[in-house]
């Protein structure tokens, strides 16, 4: 597995309401793994986001990043993973042999994530995903995986979902009206930034199929109000600290290329 040896920083590039339980997480890790190391979060302002990670290159950093940067930042690696690639969207990054290099360990975090939900392996699913950004590529970048799956996308962009859409042809198609991307849905998937710092829903769950799993990739400690909502309706749902300990876990590993203590891990936000 490729890693640069160790890092003598570790730097979280994104929005500071996203960086609450991140230095948790990794602080648990490192501090399991005998590592003398900081994990620092820290707020970029997007017109800064290139002077900023040049400097870090410059340092020898590694680190992550979230929102609102996955997309921009995939633009400034000098390499990127296949899976970064396709997803065009990088929330992990390092440094070897000077070059920037970016992968997207979300796409594997969505899968765990699927999986604890549905109490099983994915497949054939129906999942309306709401939202274009770079969360919503890792999640179409998952779903091709998965056998006879096929993705619906609504944003209030809609030339943003189709741009989107076109890049996973086999799997994902826009929708212009969100009723038209829940119709006959087993998952319903809200990858924006709605609930992270309000009380809103991506949908009203009275709308979602009766049977639809819920997966809201926002986090926040005793679940989201999207997530509590749709299990008082009866449906399996949780939200994206699962993803989160498993993105953060093999960042662990893409940077020290060793496996991280993850119950150590979940210690720490649970």
């Amino acid at each position: 597995m490729t890693h640069v040896s160790r890092p003598g920083r570790l730097v979280l590039l994104g929005h500071p309401v996203s960086h609450s339980l991140s230095p948790l997480l990794h602080g648990a890790a490192l501090a399991s793994a005998g590592l003398d190391i900081e994990y620092e979060a820290i707020d970029v302002a997007p017109a800064r986001l290139e002077h900023e990670i040049r400097a870090l290159v410059a340092d020898g950093a590694a680190g992550n990043a979230t929102i609102p940067h996955k997309e921009a930042l995939a633009g400034l690696c000098d390499r990127l993973t296949p899976t970064a690639g396709l997803a065009e969207a990088v929330n992990v990054w390092w440094v070897e042999d000077g070059e920037l290099v970016g992968d997207n360990t979300d796409v594997a975090g969505f899968h765990a994530l699927a999986r604890r939900v549905l109490g099983c392996p994915p497949g054939c699913e129906r999942v309306a995903l709401i939202g274009a950004g770079g969360a919503a590529a890792a999640v179409l970048t998952a779903v091709g995986d998965w056998p006879e799956s096929r993705v619906r996308v609504f944003n209030r962009d809609p030339a943003r979902a189709r741009r989107l859409c076109a890049r996973y042809p086999d799997v994902a198609r826009a929708e212009t009206v969100i009723e038209e991307a829940l119709a006959g849905a087993t998952m319903v998937v809200n990858a924006t930034p709605i609930g992270l710092l309000d009380e809103g829903f991506p949908v009203a769950v009275e709308r979602i199929p009766e049977r639809a799993a819920v997966i809201d990739l926002v986090y926040r400690q005793g679940d989201t109000p999207f997530v509590r909502a749709a299990r008082e309706r009866g449906h399996r749902a949780g939200d994206g600290l699962a993803m989160l300990v498993e993105q953060a876990a093999l960042s662990f590993q893409r940077w020290f290329g060793r496996e991280p203590n993850r119950q150590a891990m979940w210690a720490a936000v649970t």
